[in-house]
């Protein structure tokens, strides 16, 4: 199903006082209306009276609350005595009440607790916020019940009560309004004294400028695949954070800025005043459709700031929201949906050995987040030899698939499966594209290019070591294999990761010699010959090139490859068809990486805020040094040692050196942003 944003195209007139008007779903169309027969079994005729067709306290314009009922003080039946018109007020069935100001002095209802604005309160002797809380005073069992209240909480009675026991109405939440309003002024100073910790993406774009890669450019993260058409002017419902009401209340909002999950939002009436304004996730469970306030029967209350532009609030909402866009009903039941994942604790999987990339170990999972599992190798008993990848990692297979390919696997010491613990299903796993090995196929000895898994800032030279069954091939790196080939590692010849000869030259990419070669600048034909060997044939490549979708400058939230556990702050800096030059921001250009553009280890931003995984923000060098493995120390030196290489642009092959078969290659515009499906090289038929 595609879900695209719902319209608001009519807007019905509002229901009369006593009704509240619906939103219904008709063909994608959201309808507010008067004229639709609602239910109201569930809903007294205060209740009736006080919502309107959004949800909207009547209070702003009158406010009702039920007052016929007989009294039974002689205070009950005083009225509150003129106030001076230069304050704001609340009507209520009559009845006026200063809006909370700071001027008007405090009181506290002997009844409910109530601590609010003196001139607010019921009576002149301002004993009570209420008629009700007045008249329930005057009930011997009401004192009796509160007087055990108080003592069952071994508390003394007291005229200080700070304990709500009940939702008031409007005139209540105002008078209570000066109590939250200073609790909230004291709640900011204190968290002004202390240092905000943490990194938040909203002030790092808007302070830069920056741009962050959409959503739909992930499809294996939470809502890839059916985001839809989020996006700038789509209006929500939020929580309204410029109110000093004691209860949550909402406002509509609409979107100004689109950051991966992220939205920057400004609420309906600001117009261009952008100081309200503020980041949420918008699969965060505080964002709903336009209409969810009034089927969830929640109050929409316009923010205090802005609440004296406009006397008719309902009005100002139908002109705004008529042909506006809002969510899809069921978005937030989508989001649920796609953050359900099948794979669970105690499973078990086949992983790359971290120690010995040439073979496999069997893994039990021991966290799932977001996605991404934690998994621990069998055979650590203390559980702290572990490995993080997603689930849809290339790294990691079901049980028995070295054996069926024939790769390196490490047995177990562990001759029984520990109790729990079972076999993840292997439809579980990423599935590669079948390829045909009846024909001409990978040798063993053929040349190529290929990401270095120990230094992925790296493409390098490298040969094809062994081929293995179903289209997987074991890579080494030349010039750096061990002697007993435990540094090979396992690519199947579909992965963007490795490349036909001349790939880097015809990308301008910088292509990393054999270690120890001195015969610089490095050119393949002349390397071909010296080692007698052949480069593999450029059709057997995968030439495919996705509509991605990122761009040069897009931020995002990135695996750093060489600790996987961590997720960072990142840039892409360089587009070259599918490949993706991913730059951890505030760290040195060594420990950029290259990356596909549809690896699984690239998220949205906001992903790590929805799925509750630390994102390590940007810092300095020092800190990177502290934070590094010896993975990454191991990187670093392999890097350091060709430093000193001159850049290759202008390496030029000969038709002899691909065994008497005539290559021209398409020149790629290094950096491109049309990632569109034309291929990176072409054979020329004779």
């Amino acid at each position: 199903m595609h879900h695209s944003l719902v319209s608001t195209n009519a807007v019905s007139t509002w229901a009369e006082k006593n009704l509240i008007g619906v939103y219904y779903q008709n063909r994608n169309v959201l309808i507010c209306s008067s004229k639709i027969p609602v239910k109201t079994d569930h809903l007294s005729q205060t209740e009736r009276k006080r919502r309107d067709s959004f949800g909207m306290f009547d209070g702003y314009d009158s406010c009702s609350e039920d007052t016929s009922s007989s009294s039974s003080s002689d205070e009950s039946e005083e009225e509150v005595s003129p106030l001076p018109s230069s304050l704001p007020i609340i009507k209520n069935n009559g009845q006026v009440y200063t809006y909370p100001d700071g001027k008007s002095g405090m009181a506290t209802c002997e009844m409910c607790g109530m601590v609010g604005v003196r001139d607010a309160f019921y009576s002149k002797t301002k004993r009570f916020c209420s008629v009700s809380c007045s008249r329930s005073y005057s009930s011997n069992s009401k004192k009796a019940s509160i007087l055990a209240r108080l003592q069952v909480a071994g508390k003394p009675p007291t005229k200080k009560a700070k304990v709500l026991q009940k939702q008031p109405l409007v005139a209540k939440l105002a008078a209570y309004a000066q109590y939250q309003a200073t609790l909230q002024n004291q709640a900011k100073t204190k968290a002004a004294a202390v240092p905000v910790e943490g990194f938040s993406w909203g002030s790092y774009i808007n302070s830069n400028s920056f741009t962050a890669a959409p959503v739909t450019c992930f499809k294996h993260a939470p809502m890839g695949t059916c985001w839809g058409d989020i996006s700038e002017g789509v209006r929500v419902e939020v929580p309204n954070t410029d109110c000093s009401l004691p209860t949550k209340v909402f406002w509509i909002a609409g979107i100004v800025k689109l950051a991966g999950y992220n939205a920057l939002l400004r609420y309906e009436g600001f117009e261009n005043d952008s100081n309200l304004d503020f980041w949420c996730n918008v699969c965060g469970s505080d964002i709903h459709p336009v209409g969810w306030c009034a089927t969830s029967g929640k109050p929409l209350v316009p923010p205090r700031t802005i609440q004296h532009k406009y006397t008719n609030w309902k009005a100002f909402l139908v002109k705004r929201l008529t042909g506006a866009k809002t969510l899809p009903p069921d978005f937030s039941q989508k989001v649920s949906e796609s953050m359900q994942y099948p794979f669970k604790t105690c499973m078990r999987v086949e992983v790359v050995d971290k120690t010995h990339l040439c073979r496999t170990r069997v893994a039990v999972v021991e966290n799932v987040i977001g996605g991404r599992l934690r998994l621990v190798y069998e055979e650590s008993e203390d559980k702290t030899d572990d490995f993080w990848c997603h689930m849809y990692s290339p790294l990691i297979h079901h049980i028995g698939w070295s054996r069926s390919i024939g790769h390196r696997f490490k047995r177990s010491d562990i001759t029984k499966k520990q109790d729990g613990h079972f076999d993840a299903p292997s439809h579980l796993f990423m599935k590669v594209k079948e390829v045909d090995t009846a024909g001409e196929w990978f040798k063993e000895g053929m040349k190529l290019e290929a990401i270095d898994p120990l230094n992925l800032s790296a493409i390098c030279v490298a040969t094809i070591r062994k081929v293995l069954a179903d289209g997987y091939l074991m890579i080494g790196i030349d010039g750096s294999e061990a002697a007993d080939g435990s540094d090979w590692f396992c690519y199947h010849a579909t992965s963007p990761s490795i490349f036909p000869v001349g790939f880097c030259e015809i990308n301008m990419i910088e292509l990393t010699p054999p270690r120890g070669y001195t015969k610089l600048p490095f050119k393949w034909f002349d390397y071909l010959r010296e080692t007698d060997s052949i480069a593999a044939p450029v059709k057997l490549f995968n030439k495919e090139v996705p509509n991605h979708g990122f761009h040069v400058g897009m931020k995002l939230e990135a695996v750093d490859l060489m600790e996987p556990r961590l997720v960072c702050v990142a840039t892409v800096t360089r587009i070259i068809h599918r490949l993706l030059r991913i730059h951890f921001d505030g760290w040195e250009d060594e420990y950029d990486q290259w990356v596909d553009c549809e690896s699984p280890d690239l998220y949205p931003v906001g992903w790590c805020q929805l799925t509750g995984y630390q994102l390590q923000p940007p810092a300095p060098q020092s800190s990177r040094d502290n934070q590094s493995s010896s993975s990454k120390q191991k990187k670093k030196s392999k890097s350091q040692q060709y430093k000193g290489h001159k850049k290759m642009t202008s390496l030029q092959l000969k038709e002899e050196m691909l065994d008497g078969e005539e290559y021209s290659f398409l020149q790629g515009a290094s950096d491109q942003e049309s990632n569109g499906s034309a291929s990176y090289y072409i054979k020329q038929e004779p």
